[in-house]
């Protein structure tokens, strides 16, 4: 099976493409631009909502749901917000179908068109801003913190699985506050909230930075990111949390009483992570054998493939796997037993390889006589034997270790390419050899378009962690003063 991926070598864009079809991911639809997720990329991606939705939980956030639909007049209270958007909105105009009076199918009935255009959810700020004005009255409705599971349209004309979708899933929190400085404090408290799952979970290294100006969230007065490197050397913006000030509270007219009987506008985040997440895992890790999936993620943790010839073989060996299996699940494993008789240990081996199963335990009759068994790991692709009366404890040790390992692997590459950059022409020559680039730059948007347009290389973060950044110098691009570096790289 791996052997039919294009290497990562050869094309690391068509080898993307090829494992999230051929792992059983995704798939593109009958539909322009949109994917259908498949059982098994649907479940990676339910761990993630899990434990995600977990983490929103802990620091107080409720779920709820609002409308796909959004009023046009909605958009056009924000004008930042709008302009952001509008040339990704879907469209609705009528309410009904008729059937074509020629006879060939159906048509939109002309009579049946809306007073007022709908759009499809872009992001639900608006709607959610025009509902808040019915739930916050006074300071003792402060804060409120709600998270929305959903799916958005955003009409991309240039689609890939999981990374660029014109529907695609996600999570977008909407918090209300008194005070400003409640507010930022929250959005750099869901920042952190994506930061610690990227790493704890996904085993991706992420660095946590602001947005410049220009590449600010549609109507926010600041925004937080994840960037994460991938391994072609390019940037993944993984998630962003956004300080959105009064805007939409002052376009919806969303007052609340203070203790002293004023009336104030409230403070406003947003915040979200989306089916992205599923191609950085996939960029990050995978191997020109297939997926390599950090267990915590993974859906599957061991799969055990039995060893015979003999229908008595076959019906012993099963028998002791049995057991183990629920010996590991007893221990908070998902363990498969592989029992398929059409296709031989090596195909199996081979598919669940390309699937990215973190642990794989191979049983034979020798194995069996010996007490032990095989155990290769996907991550090292390594083997060796473990007794099978230690299998369970090692098995849930060795998620812990391949965990860790996955992380550690990543961190790695991301240290050997991020470098410091001080001079123009070196800055041409590495951005193109797949870098992250820490250089100074003099703060204005001439100068960041400039860049862009010489290298397509865009800031991805004015770094808060991982990084020390903040120094004096002179601009990589222009020789004005800067006072930090940024980060610049090539992304996705």
């Amino acid at each position: 099976m791996a052997k039919e991926l294009t290497s990562r070598a050869e094309n690391y864009s068509q080898w993307y493409n090829d494992l999230v079809v051929k792992a059983d991911l995704a798939e593109s639809s009958a539909v322009r631009g949109c994917m259908v997720i498949k059982p098994y990329g649907y479940a990676i991606w339910e761990k993630m909502q899990h434990s995600l939705d977990k983490m929103f939980k802990n620091t107080g956030h409720s779920n709820a749901y609002f409308p796909l639909f959004i009023p046009k007049s909605f958009l056009s209270r924000e004008a930042e917000h709008v302009e952001g958007f509008a040339k990704e909105c879907a469209v609705v105009t009528h309410h009904r179908l008729m059937k074509n009076p020629d006879g060939s199918g159906v048509v939109v009935d002309p009579s049946a068109k809306l007073e007022e255009e709908l759009i499809v959810r872009p992001t639900s700020e608006t709607i959610i801003w025009n509902t808040y004005k019915n739930w916050i009255k006074s300071w003792r409705d402060l804060p409120l913190l709600i998270n929305q599971w959903a799916n958005v349209v955003r009409w991309e004309m240039r689609t890939r699985l999981f990374l660029r979708t014109a529907e695609f899933l996600w999570q977008e929190g909407h918090t209300a506050h008194a005070t400003a400085a409640e507010a930022i404090a929250e959005s750099e408290k869901m920042v952190n909230v994506y930061a610690t799952f990227a790493r704890d979970f996904m085993a991706v290294p992420v660095v946590i930075g602001h947005k410049t100006e220009s590449e600010r969230f549609a109507g926010a007065l600041d925004t937080l990111c994840i960037e994460a490197m991938m391994q072609d050397g390019k940037a993944l913006q993984a998630g962003t949390s956004h300080f959105l000030g009064q805007n939409f509270a002052k376009a919806f007219d969303v007052q609340y009483a203070n203790k002293e009987g004023g009336l104030e506008y409230v403070w406003a985040t947003s915040w979200g992570v989306s089916t992205r997440l599923m191609g950085a895992l996939v960029m990050a890790h995978s191997d020109d054998n297939g997926l390599v999936l950090p267990p915590k993620l993974a859906p599957i943790h061991v799969v055990m493939v039995p060893i015979f010839k003999t229908d008595e073989e076959h019906k012993t060996i099963i028998a002791k796997m049995d057991a183990l299996k629920i010996e590991m699940e007893n221990k908070g494993l998902s363990v498969k037993i592989d029992d398929r008789d059409n296709l031989r240990p090596g195909f199996k081996f081979a598919e669940w390889e390309l699937k990215g199963v973190p642990c794989r335990i191979a049983i034979g009759p020798r194995d069996l006589e010996s007490g032990m068994a095989e155990v290769a790991r996907r991550d090292t692709l390594t083997k060796e034997s473990i007794p099978q009366e230690n299998l369970a404890d090692y098995a849930v040790t060795l998620m812990d270790t391949i965990q860790k390992n996955i992380y550690q692997k990543a961190l790695d590459f991301r240290a050997q390419h991020t470098i410091k950059v001080d001079t123009w022409d070196e800055f041409k020559e590495k951005i193109e050899q797949g870098y992250f680039l820490l250089c100074h730059w003099d703060g204005t948007k001439e100068t960041e378009e400039k860049i862009q347009e010489e290298t397509n290389a865009t800031i991805r973060c004015i770094p808060i962690d991982t990084f020390v950044c903040e120094e004096s110098g002179t601009c990589v691009y222009s020789g004005k003063p800067s006072s930090c570096r940024v980060i610049f790289a090539k992304a996705y």
